[in-house]
């Protein structure tokens, strides 16, 4: 298959990219391993996205609450551009053309919320679904042949390898050209083949890896597939030792993900209490339950044992009952369904892994440091959230840095050409059957290790286990991964072992304890 630009992944980030691109008619082709393009880490963001004011006021506020919330490590020319084009994008991308249907008063006028560390009510939200609304909007408004026929979608497609010419191609010669990324191996799920994409252009758009933790918030496809293919391929991938952790997730032994009880039931006076009924925020930051979430998080984990608690509690019965309802019908639903009432009782919760700051190095239009590669969303790193992520930013960097990727791929599209598909290996295919089960036994071993050596408190000894773990589950996968039968789980594993490595190397280069990355001793 042949196309302009090969998008993989279908969050925010990915499906701005393929708005702007499709508006120039340009052929793209987005694809990801589910079976339905909704399902994505956006689908499940409750609190909102900001929209910020266009004075110089009100973009300075905002740089600098990301700044605070980042202890002050924010590319700070990331934060400006973020602060200064971010509202034009939003209202074009998501209000003007998709019709994304925030909540607004009576006259229409959209409704403004307030979460951790910011300084101002700049939030916008549709109850306690946004990231839903948005995809949903995003969705509908670009799959649509006749407005977009030049856009097409791939499900149940999970991309293996990045294509890259020194690699991968069948000349001997080709090892000396420019070192760039013209596609990927794409195992088709449905029909059991690998489909080789050739592309001018390809963005990565993957999410992030909070699902290789036991307890996350996340979609279960956000394992890292991105950042391992990315790094695979050469490209340079940084500050993996951040992960943030949200303080609030519904505490229950359904799952590993757990539903996110969002920052906005906070924002909107919601107290944390421990299995005792005390309050205990203010005894660790003055802003108490409005603190950056690494603090947050962490006193939850100190309350947890010291009262030897299997969770705590968020308290906003406060609230009228009509009130909250409105404000917060899923959450309210998912409570009910699982016997608590939060008009009546406190709400259960607990940490769990919920978004990477780290990812593959870009610069300030996406582009990595292979040509023609570009990453966007949580699998990139502009440096924009730096140690921490600021609450209400991930979709905004989402829709920023896709459309403005997608600005700059259309600037030099046309000096592109196509690459010739001849020119490029087929994939082997291998030909041993796998053991599922010991596949997901190895994967579920990945994830007990990360949560229990690479979570919310680190140290040295955690870490070393960690990485001879890692180590000893690598050299078994690599066994056999070569001449196996190929499956969307097997390529998981890879991938989430091979970002598991990145997350403890970094940790372990790390010499001190930073925004939401904690060594303990």
């Amino acid at each position: 298959m042949q196309t302009d630009v090969l998008i993989i992944g279908t969050g925010i980030a990915g499906l701005a990219t393929a708005v702007k691109l499709a508006e120039q008619n340009i052929k793209v082709t987005v694809i990801t391993r589910e079976e339905r393009p909704e399902v994505t880490n956006t689908l499940w963001a409750q609190g909102g996205i900001i929209y910020n004011g266009n004075s110089n006021e009100e973009a300075a506020a905002l740089i600098a609450d990301i700044q605070a919330a980042s202890a002050g490590t924010s590319n700070l020319m990331a934060a400006e551009i973020l602060a200064k084009r971010s509202r034009q994008i939003v209202n074009e991308v998501l209000i003007e053309k998709a019709h994304t249907d925030f909540a607004t008063d009576k006259d229409g006028n959209l409704l403004f919320t307030k979460e951790a560390a910011h300084s101002t009510d700049r939030i916008i939200y549709k109850g306690d679904m946004t990231g839903r609304a948005i995809q949903v909007a995003m969705l509908n408004y670009l799959d649509n042949k006749k407005r977009f026929p030049s856009v097409s979608f791939l499900t149940s497609h999970t991309a293996i390898d990045l294509i890259t010419p020194t690699h991968h191609g069948v000349e001997f010669n080709q090892r000396y050209e420019e070192h760039k990324v013209i596609g990927a191996y794409v195992w088709d799920q449905k029909n059991k083949k690998v489909e080789k994409i050739v592309s001018r252009f390809t963005v990565l758009a993957t999410g992030g890896i909070g699902a290789l933790y036991l307890h996350h918030s996340n979609a279960e496809g956000a394992r890292g597939d991105g950042h391992a293919m990315a790094r695979r391929a050469g490209a340079y991938v940084t500050n993996m030792e951040f992960i943030q952790f949200h303080p609030t997730t519904f505490y229950d032994r359904s799952s590993h993900r757990r539903f996110l009880i969002s920052e906005a039931v906070r924002g909107e006076g919601g107290k944390l209490i421990d299995a005792k009924g005390n309050s205990f925020m203010k005894n660790y930051h003055a802003d108490a339950e409005l603190a950056p979430r690494d603090v947050v998080s962490r006193a939850i984990v100190d309350q947890m044992i010291s009262t030897k608690a299997d969770c705590v509690f968020l308290d906003i019965t406060h609230k009228p009952h009509d009130w909250l309802q409105e404000r917060f019908p899923t959450i309210h639903a998912h409570c009910i369904q699982h016997g608590v009432d939060i008009t009546k009782s406190p709400i259960p919760v607990v940490p769990a892994a919920h978004y990477s700051c780290g990812g593959v190095k870009t610069d300030l239009q996406g582009r990595t440091n292979l040509a023609r590669l570009y990453a966007v969303g949580e699998v990139a790193c502009t440096g924009l959230h730096g140690a921490n992520r600021l609450a209400s930013t991930s979709l905004l960097e989402g829709v920023t840095w896709g459309y403005i990727a997608a600005e700059d791929i259309v600037s030099q599209i046309q000096d592109v050409p196509d690459y010739s598909m001849e020119k490029i290996k087929d994939w082997e295919l291998g030909k041993e059957e796998v053991d599922l089960s010991l596949v997901a036994q190895d994967y579920l071993t990945l994830k007990q290790s990360m949560w229990n050596y690479v979570g919310i408190i680190r140290s040295r000894n955690r870490l070393s286990r960690a990485r001879a773990m890692f180590r000893e589950l690598q050299d078994e996968v690599g066994k056999f991964y070569k001449n196996a039968v190929l499956h969307d789980d097997l390529i998981g594993l890879r991938n989430g072992i091979e970002v598991a490595h990145m997350v403890v190397d970094a940790s372990l280069r790390n010499q001190k304890s930073l925004g939401c990355f904690f060594l303990k001793n």
